[in-house]
């Protein structure tokens, strides 16, 4: 994998293929460039290929209605290809390597070819027409209204927002102007020969700035060509960062198209990714869901070693002001949240704990501030925004825990999200998420030199705070309140994923987690796609794999009420992203872990998989490890240290061990027992572990040995 050639071979095996025309969102090819978002499919009811023109920006400014009405993320409208004939066919290709759409339509007068791609903003469509066709594009503006309307009226006082206008600049760009009650929506497109470019511009409180903004970009693109010039270097980069190869052609092609999908979705300094994406089609959910959605978003950035696509983190450090308004006001002094569901900029408020309220929405987000602090060992990260916004989210729980009579600390009703009871007491999920927020606000006041004057309050939690509630059935959703439906969200086990406080590696745990799992599986009536991908993290924990393939296939099944989609996308009520991203953290929770100081290398492979290759897999600690495992047995595993952190390696090899560094000196190394070895390794060096002959140390696609057929419609 050492050519662009190699990468262009290897990821064409990995394309989405449509031989038939998509006729909805879920079937059909998706851009993005992790702010403009375009879909495309049959324009429903017509003899048009419609693609969406969407943004992530773009939404109300009215918090006064609610995240789901008056901040929520809204319609732009979309573009039509009009043939002359009747569609009769598609040939299309989505080009992971290139990140761009091409192929022909046929019709009843001719073909139209055509390629696509969105960048910087611009979405660039280039359409030929051969035989008696022409290319006619429309563009249709959509009213600014939230997508929720599918669902339920508007609330009372809501007002519509004004009508949009058009106009035509004096080079003969057309743009279309939506007012909004506090800012303008500003869409521009222009045709130049073969080509259509178009960009999004989004304004607030300036109600003509987006007029620029969307001009301005389109001034920078002279052509397609040059376009996609800039375009294709990007992602070829991008790629190169990281490779994972193993046997299951499906899953294989469905891992590759993740991170061609939150690459198109997020990017660092952007906006949160929204409940859909940058893909806004009719939906209950357009806004971004802080009890479940946008954590599962992101894990796969950390592995794949993508952290420039981390924009929660952004999200997080840029709006702590607004995290600080979220609280009652008697409260902002020292606490910080945010509620279910907010925009972009986490303007949401939370309930005082005792109504009922979800309290640890922030804190479990933090978590995964604090898993790309982990993966990077950026101080800078852990200093500006983990450490401040954690002390503020665990502080909001402190004010309202109390002592009882059994001299333990406990907490009032909170809800453990989505289960569908009166809210207990003492919810595992507050519990849980209060525990690592002190035990990790000490660790970090360490790291940073802070000698806070909350670590003695801190201390004293972990010592005091209530057991987590469990009976026969393993653990419960809150005191008093067993797991007795059925609870699509995994709330209640969040100390055992992906928090691992109660892991696989305590021995006196494993029966309690065992149970745990099982019980929650086997009440399923309520499940849906992250309920087994989640399951499938679990089961890879406890070193499983062909149990946590099975529970990850399931969300495969097309017989089940939600699966996965055509085109990898996932829809319940509407598009929810989060899912095929987290089972792409399930398949990385099988080859790697680095949980709890311990690297662990293929540790819940399913027995079927005898080849797979990783390199440069980013794991906690700031490792790059790359590793390859042929004929069920790890060859060789090499590290780079990126900040000299203490590497434990638990390996796999049997035999007499080389370990090596990168001047080919042997390594200082320590056994720790369980098969695991302590190896010092500065920063910046490599070392290279193997057991008998020096290996081939090649980096190459494993044969396949579980053919599928291409996602999309091939």
């Amino acid at each position: 994998m050492t050519t662009d050639a190699a990468w262009n071979a290897f990821l064409r095996g990995q394309d989405l293929l449509w031989t038939k025309l998509p006729t909805l969102w879920h079937e059909g090819p998706f851009l993005g460039d992790g702010l403009l978002g375009s879909m495309i499919y049959r324009e429903p009811g017509a003899n048009r290929i419609r693609f969406t023109v969407q943004h992530g920006r773009v939404q109300d400014h009215r918090p006064e209605f609610g995240s789901g009405w008056g901040t929520c993320r809204l319609p732009v409208g979309h573009l039509t290809l009009d043939p002359v004939g009747t569609i009769t066919a598609v040939d299309w290709r989505l080009s992971l390597w290139n990140a761009e759409l091409t192929g022909t339509v046929t019709t009843t007068a001719g073909t139209l070819t055509l390629s696509a791609l969105i960048h910087d903003e611009v979405l660039a469509v280039r359409v030929t027409a051969g035989g008696d066709e022409q290319v006619t594009w429309t563009f249709h503006p959509e009213e600014a209204i939230s997508p929720r309307k599918i669902q339920e009226p508007p609330p009372a006082g809501y007002t519509a927002n004004p009508p949009w206008t058009t106009r035509t600049t004096t080079d003969g760009t057309e743009q279309v102007l939506q007012p909004l009650t506090g800012g303008q929506t500003a869409t521009a497109y222009r045709r130049t020969g073969d080509d259509l470019l178009l960009s999004v511009g989004h304004s607030h409180p300036s109600d003509t700035a987006a007029s620029a903004a969307s001009l301005r970009n389109l001034r920078r693109v002279t052509s397609y060509g040059a376009l996609r010039r800039r375009h294709t270097r990007w992602w070829h980069a991008f790629y190169r960062k990281s490779f994972v190869s193993f046997p299951d052609q499906r899953l294989q092609s469905f891992h590759w198209i993740q991170l061609y999908k939150i690459a198109s979705a997020s990017r660092a300094g952007g906006p949160v990714m929204a409940t859909s994406g940058p893909w806004l089609e009719p939906t209950p959910w357009p806004a971004v869901w802080w009890n479940l959605n946008v954590q599962l978003e992101y894990w796969l950035i950390h592995g794949s070693n993508h952290l420039e696509l981390d924009s929660l983190a952004t999200t997080l450090r840029q709006n702590q002001e607004q995290l600080i308004a979220n609280v009652p006001a008697p409260y902002r002094k020292d606490s910080s949240g945010v509620g279910r569901s907010s925009d972009m900029f986490a303007n949401r408020g939370v309930a005082v704990p005792g109504a009922g309220n979800e309290a640890g929405n922030l804190t479990w987000a933090l978590h995964n501030v604090w898993l790309s602090y982990r993966h990077t060992m950026d101080k800078s990260l852990l200093r500006d925004t983990v450490y401040p916004v954690l002390r503020r989210a665990v502080t909001y729980y402190l004010h309202f825990l109390t002592p009882g009579s059994d001299g333990k600390l406990h907490l009032p009703s909170t809800l453990s999200p989505e289960y569908p009871v009166v809210p207990p007491q003492d919810t595992n999920y507050d519990l849980a998420l209060i525990r690592w927020g002190c035990r990790t606000l000490i660790e970090s006041a360490e790291l940073l030199g802070l000698d806070d004057e909350l670590i003695p309050r801190w201390q004293e939690v972990l010592a005091k705070l209530t057991p987590y509630p469990v009976d026969d059935n393993g653990f419960m959703i809150g005191a008093d309140t067993p797991y007795a439906q059925s609870h699509r969200h995994y709330s209640h086990l969040l100390m055992v994923y992906p928090l691992y406080l109660v892991n696989w590696e305590q021995p006196e745990n494993r029966e309690l987690i065992a149970k745990s799992v099982a019980h929650w599986q086997a009440l399923n009536s309520a499940h849906r796609g992250y309920s087994y991908t989640g399951a499938a993290s679990m089961y890879a924990m406890t070193g499983d794999g062909d149990t946590a393939i099975t529970y990850l296939r399931k969300f495969f099944d097309t017989t089940t009420r939600y699966p996965c989609r055509a085109n990898t996308h996932y829809t319940e009520a509407g598009p929810v992203i989060e899912t095929p991203l987290s089972a792409s953290q399930s398949l990385h929770d099988m080859f790697c872990q680095s949980w709890g100081g311990v690297i662990r290398v293929f540790p819940a492979v399913p027995s079927t998989w005898a080849d797979v290759t990783l390199h440069n897999f980013r794991t906690q600690g700031a490792f790059l490890l790359s590793a390859v495992r042929e004929g069920g047995k790890t060859r060789f595993i090499r590290i780079r240290s990126e900040a000299g952190e203490p590497l434990k390696l638990r390996h796999g090899l049997s035999g007499t061990l080389t370990v090596l560094l990168d001047d080919g000196t042997p390594a200082r190394t320590r056994d720790l027992g369980d098969g695991t070895l302590a190896i010092d390794l500065p920063r910046g060096r490599e070392v290279l572990v193997h057991a008998g002959a020096r290996p081939d140390l090649v980096i190459a696609p494993v044969a396949l040995s579980e053919p599928g057929p291409a996602w999309g419609l091939p």
